[in-house]
């Protein structure tokens, strides 16, 4: 008797998927793992700049900008996840692998270190690309204003609140990526995304939850758009 319909894996088959994929992504070589790792910092700060595009409408209620704000956001984790990429969020799962012995602790951390640091990367230049493409002009000037008023209210908040909203936010994305494993179809792995990754962004009144990747994409962002670099205020 079949346990599961729809045609969707199992919790055991995502998790053997889970580890067989870390496995992979743990030893992908460095020039791979750097370029794929600078891609998905790129593709998480498309999914802030749809967000930043919806928050920067004052027209909107306070539930309409935070749902609409996630579903937009969601853009990115779905490129990631279809297109290919290296996200520093999603590859904590490689500590699975690492718990059964299927990796080394050095291959769990070299993944972990050139992720982190490429994923960075690809989110600054990305901004870098965004200034110059004069996109916080949007809406007479309205999303440069909400793009330094999501960064104001992240570099603001005390470490010990960043730190464990960064724990759920990135709770959430490793829900989206195991939920995605289960389907067989992109449209599947789509609509299993898109709730947990709206919830991220939905979760906390103005500012999606802090997360490894998005933080930099947005601080990045506020960074290029502020005149002559000044100090941006939390309010």
């Amino acid at each position: 008797m079949k346990m599961f319909g729809f045609d969707a894996y199992s919790p055991p088959e995502i998790a053997e998927k889970v580890e067989t994929v870390g496995v992979a992504k743990a030893r992908l070589p460095l020039l791979a793992m750097t370029m794929l790792g600078i891609v998905a910092g790129g593709f998480i700060g498309l999914g802030a700049l749809y967000h930043t595009l919806v928050a920067s409408d004052t027209q909107l209620s306070f539930v309409a900008v935070h749902v609409l704000g996630g579903l937009a956001f969601s853009l990115g984790l779905i490129l990631v996840v279809i297109a290919g990429a290296e996200l520093f969020t999603g590859n904590n799962l490689l500590v699975m692998a690492w718990a059964d012995r299927k990796i080394t602790t050095s291959e769990l951390l070299r993944n972990w270190s050139v992720v982190y640091i490429a994923n960075a990367l690809g989110a600054i230049g990305l901004a870098g690309i965004v200034f110059l493409s004069q996109h916080g002009s949007l809406n007479g000037g309205a999303v440069a204003a909400a793009s330094v008023k999501i960064a104001a209210a992240k570099t603001a908040l005390p470490f010990a609140e960043a730190f464990f909203k960064g724990v759920l936010g990135n709770l959430l994305v490793c829900l989206a990526i195991w939920l995605a494993l289960a389907g067989r179809t992109v449209s599947n792995k789509i609509l299993a995304i898109v709730l947990p990754i709206s919830a991220f962004v939905a979760a906390v009144a103005n500012i999606a939850l802090p997360t490894c990747t998005a933080s930099p994409s947005a601080s990045s962002c506020a960074t290029t758009r502020h005149p002559r670099g000044l100090p941006i205020s939390p309010r």
